[in-house]
């Protein structure tokens, strides 16, 4: 009998998986060990590896397909079995195939209706039921898109789009979607292209912290121009290591410093037991914008790495980022992140929240302009050319108030204006 090749449980939480590309084709020997197919999983791209050596013999599943875990993606011939055999042993057995084609024992269909993943009354995936919750939505009146019947996001935020216009307006605060229509003469001069990929990760998101957070946005500046000399002092220790300092490292540290005194930024909301989790280590993530799109790699314990320590691993994690090749748990567990879009030139922004965290810091284009200073003895003013930068902070109004958010940003910016002064080294 042919063996099946299944999505594994790739990573905690993870439910589904798309196929990205195949990298093998139907007839091709493989190794043990040999990359089969490239899956991507929330944000992470990942290599399965083939769990025998033998013969692909059918792939189940297409490029651009999404499936839940541990259902069948391709069958494969093991050493010293030939397509005949194979078929004349499947007609044999009497295994009834599967909708997609592949064989279904007798006993696997027995273990799949004891299991709730593929047999429940009705399936769906976690976010896509709790979204159901907050809209009102009934999932046995849900039509599933996914694989075996799998209700998805997608699904509810359509059952909930035509429960609001059949009633003339929104369900649960949730409008209908708007429906899109070619301006007339102008189909020949459109290019349609699927949602897909890190492009249908990023979305999804989106959607996640647009539905389960109420931000709100607080804005200051910081001069970096002390930041700037320490970093000018430090930059040639740092190559001689083969690091590149950039100002990254310094603010993560700082935001060590700031983030233990005020833990409300540290903090997540547990939404099915409607607890605050205050987490006593400091994860920080770090927007990587990509070709094809935004990661977040995470850089873990913050609060026991230095500078140079930081700057090393952030550059890492941006490189591998760039080159596809972060693994899902470096993906995953941030308690705060941190977007800087200086290079593109904003002046600043209103980041989106990375749900579950409860806040996002925008670091924006650092400037030299004219700032008006004050006389250390208060005998007067003075101007002075300064490197300046706007700090944007986004938050979950859930969790804190603006008072809280406002005098944490005070304090990340007092860490960066007086470098000498405060333990940035561990």
């Amino acid at each position: 009998m042919p063996r099946e090749i299944l999505l594994p449980e790739l990573a905690e939480s993870v439910v589904e998986g798309e196929i990205q590309k195949w990298l093998v084709a139907e007839g091709d020997r493989v190794a043990l060990d040999q990359p089969l197919v490239e899956v991507m999983t929330d944000k992470a791209t990942v290599e399965l590896p083939s769990p025998c050596a033998g013969v692909l013999w059918k792939l189940l599943v297409r490029e651009g397909q999404v499936v839940p875990v541990h259902a069948p993606i391709a069958l494969l011939l093991e050493e010293g079995e030939s397509a005949e055999t194979a078929t004349a042993a499947t007609a044999a057995s009497g295994t009834p195939p599967r909708p997609d084609g592949s064989l279904f024992k007798p006993s696997e269909h027995r273990e799949a209706i004891k299991n709730p993943f593929l047999a429940s009354r009705t399936r769906a995936t976690p976010v896509a039921r709790r979204m159901a919750r907050e809209l009102g939505v009934d999932l046995g009146r849900v039509t599933g898109s996914g694989t075996f019947g799998r209700v998805r996001v997608e699904d509810v935020e359509a059952a909930a789009g035509r429960a609001g216009a059949a009633r003339g307006g929104d369900v649960a605060g949730f409008p209908p979607p708007v429906p899109y229509h070619t301006p007339k003469g102008y189909q020949h001069l459109e290019e349609r292209k699927p949602l897909r990929g890190l492009r249908r990760a990023i979305a999804r998101q989106m959607v996640a912290s647009h539905l389960y957070t109420v931000r709100t946005l607080v804005v200051d500046e910081a001069d970096f121009t002390a930041l700037g000399e320490l970093r000018a002092r430090r930059r040639a220790e740092a190559e001689s290591q083969g690091v590149r300092l950039a100002y990254l490292p310094f603010l993560f540290r700082a935001l060590g410093h700031a983030l233990e005194r005020f833990p409300e930024l540290n903090c997540s909301l547990d939404e099915r037991t409607q607890e605050i989790v205050f987490k006593r280590y400091c994860n920080l993530g770090m927007a990587v914008a990509t070709e094809d799109g935004l990661v977040v790699p995470v850089v873990r314990d913050v609060r026991a790495k230095s500078v140079l320590a930081l700057a090393r691993e952030t550059q890492d994690l941006a490189q591998r980022a760039q080159q596809r090749r972060l693994t899902p748990e470096e993906l995953t567990g941030s308690s705060f992140t941190v977007t800087s879009i200086g290079k593109v030139g904003t002046l600043f922004s209103f980041p989106i929240i990375n749900v579950p965290d409860a806040a996002i810091l925008g670091v924006h284009t650092i400037k030299r302009r004219p700032v008006v200073l004050e006389e250390s003895d208060g005998a007067g003013e003075q101007v002075a050319i300064r490197s300046m930068a706007y700090l944007s902070l986004s938050f979950d109004h859930r969790l804190l108030d603006g008072a809280t958010a406002a005098t944490f940003l005070q304090e990340l910016i007092r860490l960066l204006e007086r470098p000498d002064q405060t333990a940035l080294e561990a």
